[in-house]
């Protein structure tokens, strides 16, 4: 982008209580879906392929909220696509190193990877942002990557491309929710139209992938895969696109108005344990006491954190 965007001054920034409450709230909600979100994904894959799937998930969710962008005034909307368009193919390329870096490591590695953003985020919100976190959120970042370590069982064999690909994923999670709290700062766009123009770019950039994976496997012509009818399938979608994307986003951009992103970062670091909770009530799993000792630790990191009000 040619022009910058300028922050306002920190007291002007500064969330009352009752703000930073309701955003803790979301956010552990948030954290509460996207922790489901894998065994219902899972599941709804065994149907159809990622990309796929990636562009039906969202370019539904466009749908959905397309007249939420439409009803903005032309500078409302102007800025949605100027905040959306990067933070859409930031968080693109987060679910395409997420989803190629679980085919190739195991899910223990990508586990524990993953979780490293709690660590980036507070360091790249110093970088990026110029905001150095209190020091408390360091101590809380390394509960909650000591409790990632032991729900996961840590890196087990020798580290590869899929490791990488984990990595860098973590890292992109951790620019993008500070890229995302410095674009909503100083956008006037409803969160709504924001999720609108990010889910647009998600979908049509996962079925453009997708066409052209078709494409080079079948030169000769692209012959789209007809969607599953399983009511299990439809079901998976609905619970992904509504609760998964429209308001885990629209959550996300919201709270980030009244958060900062590490604290943002450390309460939505709850994510796999209530995965690992999910696996273990709907999906019939079980943990080790090591790995209950881990989900505690990382819940523990998230309610002290939204206990201290600073």
């Amino acid at each position: 982008m040619s022009h910058s965007l300028s922050l306002p001054d920190t007291a002007s920034r500064t969330p009352s209580r009752g703000m930073m409450r309701l955003a803790d709230l979301m956010l552990l909600l948030v954290a509460l879906v996207w922790g489901t979100s894998y065994g219902v994904a899972k599941s709804a894959l065994q149907f159809y392929p990622v990309l796929g799937f990636l562009a039906l998930r969202f370019v539904l969710t466009f749908g959905l909220l397309l007249p939420s962008l439409l009803r903005c005034t032309p500078a409302q909307r102007r800025d949605a696509l100027r905040s959306g368009l990067p933070l859409g193919l930031l968080m693109l390329s987060i679910f395409l190193c997420e989803t190629f870096g679980l085919a190739l490591t195991l899910a223990s590695n990508a586990a524990f990877l993953i979780s490293l953003c709690v660590v980036f985020t507070p360091f790249v919100e110093w970088g990026l942002l110029k905001r150095r976190p209190a020091r408390a959120m360091f101590g809380f970042a390394a509960v909650s990557l000591l409790g990632a370590a032991l729900l996961s069982g840590g890196l087990q064999g020798q580290l590869g491309l899929g490791d990488g690909l984990m990595l860098a994923a973590a890292l992109l999670r951790a620019l993008t929710v500070c890229m995302t709290s410095r674009l909503t700062q100083a956008s006037s766009a409803p969160a709504l139209a924001l999720t609108a123009v990010q889910s647009a770019v998600i979908g049509f950039g996962s079925l453009a992938l997708a066409l052209a994976q078709a494409l080079s496997s079948a030169p000769q012509g692209v012959s789209l895969l007809p969607l599953p009818s399983q009511p299990a399938f439809w079901w998976a979608t609905v619970y992904l696109v509504l609760g998964c994307t429209v308001f885990a986003f629209f959550a996300q951009n919201w709270a980030l108005k009244h958060s900062t992103p590490s604290r943002f970062a450390l309460l939505t670091s709850s994510e796999p344990a209530f995965g690992a909770l999910f696996a273990v009530l709907a999906l019939g799993e079980t943990l080790s006491p090591l790995a209950w000792l881990g989900g505690g630790l990382i819940v523990l990191a998230a309610l002290w954190t939204s206990a201290r009000r600073s």
